[in-house]
């Protein structure tokens, strides 16, 4: 499964090179936020040659939703701050970026199971996409509340699902799964403290939420699941530090995949883990 992050989702590309190359393919797929897009990719075709088409998407990371100069980005977060009075950016980019690199159109034509999450905004819950076009519900997931418009299908409206179910491991244990690999971009390595600024507070009581619920389903699936939650080799800056919301920022892309492949290969070996 895959977690949210932005862009310390390309973490998650590391990960998944280190899985691959120990002989681990998967059976069942569940993405969230970004790890809906990675995992969308990695379901349509779980080899070398479509990781190849993951990390080519990640290495034009720049033509996504906040590409261009300082001065386009100005002009379009202001156009669209304007029109919907709560997002920055629009999903058009990202859209076009996952469509381009996807060689089927519906979650039932990927060549592994796939499912994933976004919150409900009139239904206030948790929502699974297991079916239908990829696209839309990639971008369901991945609307981020603030940077994103809350994502419509139909005459229901959805934002990012790590708001709701960040690591789904209830869901893969309700599926059937009894190995699984957790591919998260590093947050949860990081101990948490007390907010010690006005910005912090939102960043921590997330943060507080969100291992919760981790942990809570990690306790009540402990019996039934092998879980293995894969280093990001420190590649993601702590939860409190300014570069974490630097989500425009695609420098450390190359290191980000880099750090996790490193870590995530060295994990999987002295566990002996194998295909």
């Amino acid at each position: 499964m895959l977690g949210g992050g932005g862009l310390l989702g390309a973490a998650e590309v590391g990960m998944l090179r280190a899985l691959l190359e120990a002989g681990v393919t998967p059976d069942l797929v569940l993405g969230t936020s970004i790890g809906a897009a990675n995992g969308a990719l990695i379901a349509d075709d779980p080899t070398p040659a479509g990781l190849s088409r993951l990390e080519e998407l990640w290495s034009s990371a720049d033509e996504g939703p906040f590409g261009g100069t300082w001065l386009e980005r100005a002009q379009s977060v202001a156009r669209t701050a304007w029109r919907t009075r709560t997002a920055l950016y629009t999903s058009d980019a990202l859209e076009q970026l996952v469509d381009r690199h996807l060689s089927v159109t519906r979650i039932e034509e990927l060549k592994v199971p796939f499912q994933c999450c976004a919150a409900s905004v009139e239904r206030a819950a948790e929502h699974w996409f297991t079916e239908g076009p990829i696209v839309p519900a990639v971008l369901a997931s991945a609307a981020v509340p603030g940077l994103f418009p809350a994502y419509r299908i139909g005459s229901e409206h959805f934002i990012d699902g790590g708001i709701v179910n960040s690591i789904p491991l209830d869901r893969a244990r309700k599926l059937g799964a009894e190995r699984v690999f957790v591919l998260q971009v590093g947050r949860i390595e990081q101990p948490l403290a007390p907010a010690a600024n006005p910005l912090e507070v939102g960043l921590v009581a997330f943060e507080v939420a969100r291992r919760a619920r981790f942990m809570a389903s990690l306790a009540k699936t402990s019996t039934e699941l092998e879980v293995h939650v894969l280093p990001s080799g420190g590649a993601t800056p702590r939860y409190n530090d300014p570069a974490a919301l630097g989500y425009r920022d695609t420098s450390r892309i190359p290191a980000r995949i880099a750090l996790a492949y490193n870590a995530s290969a060295a994990y999987l070996a002295d566990r002996g883990i194998e295909g």
